[in-house]
């Protein structure tokens, strides 16, 4: 894991949210299956028609350990595009998590993996497997471009995506905003007086 990578897995992803505006998030429809799950790495992405995964598992084969599988699966509620078996390879073989517009199934057996996936869901149905798909290639997926290779940051609050071409800027500002965030909350904490002047000064 890259120091840029630590960094930004340190951070939350309000605050980096709030360094590029809003801009960058995927919809607040894709959470993590369990709420401690946090994730930082490099998006290897994945682009499958709706009710098909052998790209799924293309992208599984080759992507680097650390890496984010992100997933564009059109939004599609239906077919997941993953159960236990899926996932557990993904452990296997060190992927950093899963984050996709879609819903997976097994759910028990995947919480039971603790491998962090982002999903909109779950279902009962499989996916099939006759078409490839297409791996590596820009993607949107929750409402949001998505590069080979940009910076993918998740927790509890959401997913979002932090382009390569501006990635120290990011995290500069993004570190601003957590401290920022952190010397405002110690301030005026359990002092009535210092809330009430800070709302006064908000009109």
């Amino acid at each position: 894991m890259t120091n840029i990578i630590s960094e930004f897995k340190e951070i939350p992803t309000t605050c980096i949210s709030d360094a590029m505006n809003g801009l960058n998030n995927l919809d607040s429809s894709v959470k993590p299956l369990k709420e401690n799950y946090k994730i930082a790495g490099r998006a290897f992405t994945v682009k499958i028609p709706v009710g098909e995964n052998l790209a799924v598992l293309i992208a599984i084969r080759e992507a680097k350990p650390g890496n984010i599988l992100v997933i564009d699966a059109k939004g599609d509620t239906y077919r997941a595009i993953a159960g236990d078996f899926i996932v557990g390879m993904a452990k296997t073989l060190e992927l950093g998590g899963i984050v996709v517009d879609g819903v997976i199934r097994d759910i028990m057996g995947i919480k039971q993996l603790d491998f962090p996936v982002f999903c909109k869901g779950t279902t009962v149905a499989a996916s099939s497997k006759h078409d490839q798909g297409e791996i590596n290639v820009p993607i949107s997926c929750g409402g949001t471009t998505i590069y080979p290779g940009d910076l993918i940051v998740g927790d509890v609050d959401g997913v979002v995506v932090i382009p390569q071409n501006n990635e120290e800027e990011i995290l500069r500002k993004s570190i601003d905003k957590f401290n920022k965030d952190q010397k405002r909350a110690e301030s005026i904490s359990g002092n009535p007086d210092k809330v009430r002047k800070y709302l006064a000064d908000l009109v």
